[in-house]
């Protein structure tokens, strides 16, 4: 009894091992494959907001996409292909149609219908912008005749705001760099969206104010193709492990990502 207990421990003893060898890497391998089919990680990203990319000082990208697209391919052991958009709508419809694998996006039912998401990232509130010397100084003197508010075309503002606001006008920008301009030229009187895209645009427009309050938040999340739900078990690790071990506070300080707070 006790030679063929022995036998039999040292069988299992070998077939752990060869799991502990071989299991993993398989399974990582799997993903890799599910996640990243081409053998690179391909991730949206759009200029102009701390959630997806902007650039610092000495011209590095940061930002929520950015970074956490290049920790998962790192995870994965695969290449990473940042492929850039004028804005998230634009990544969304590339993530369903299987020309983006990876991006970082308010978690809406709507888009849920499109691509499939992991757990929430982290939750961002959504406010106004408004230009140097603007009259409007709360959200109670919008809602008037004339006024023009600027939205991202194709984003939860533009689908949302038409709803709150009955006398208002609502004015898609084709970008937030071209909402500046929109502001410039007097095309616009204030803009809502996130508030850490309303800090990045504030930057650019010295005197601007981001009204006191909010309107809603985002949650965000990591975006995928359909098909690949397989895969949620290790993002919803990953994201667990990028917000415990401080990595996630990391990436929004080095992107100055301000405006959020943690995923519900």
């Amino acid at each position: 009894m006790r030679t063929l207990f022995g036998r039999v421990s040292h069988t299992a003893l070998l077939a752990l091992a060869v799991v502990s060898l071989f299991g993993a890497p398989a399974r990582a391998d799997g993903e890799a494959k599910l996640l990243a089919p081409s053998g690179t990680l391909r991730v949206g990203i759009y200029p102009g907001s701390p959630t997806s990319m902007v650039t610092d000082a000495a011209g590095k990208p940061h930002g929520l996409a950015y970074d956490l697209g290049a920790e998962l391919a790192k995870r994965l052991g695969v290449g990473i292909d940042y492929v850039r958009f004028q804005r998230v709508a634009d990544i969304v419809t590339a993530i369903h149609d299987g020309q983006v694998d990876f991006t970082i996006t308010n978690a809406t039912p709507a888009r849920a219908n499109e691509v499939s998401f992991s757990q929430p990232v982290l939750a961002i509130e959504l406010g106004y912008l408004v230009p140097a010397n603007s009259p409007i100084s709360k959200a109670e003197d919008i809602d008037k005749p004339g006024i023009k508010i600027g939205v991202t075309k194709g984003s939860t503002s533009e689908r949302t705001l038409p709803t709150k606001f009955k006398t208002a006008t609502i004015v898609a920008a084709e970008s937030v760099k071209v909402a500046i301009s929109m502001f410039c030229r007097g095309e616009i009187d204030l803009y809502a969206t996130n508030k850490p895209t309303l800090f990045e645009m504030s930057d650019q427009m010295p005197g601007a104010k981001i009204l006191d309050g909010n309107w809603g938040a985002e949650h965000l999340a990591i975006a995928i193709p359909k098909g690949r739900e397989a895969a949620l078990p290790l993002l919803n690790g990953f994201v667990a492990e990028e917000q415990s071990s401080g990595a996630l506070n990391t990436i929004q300080q080095q992107a100055g990502l301000r405006g959020a707070t943690k995923a519900k």
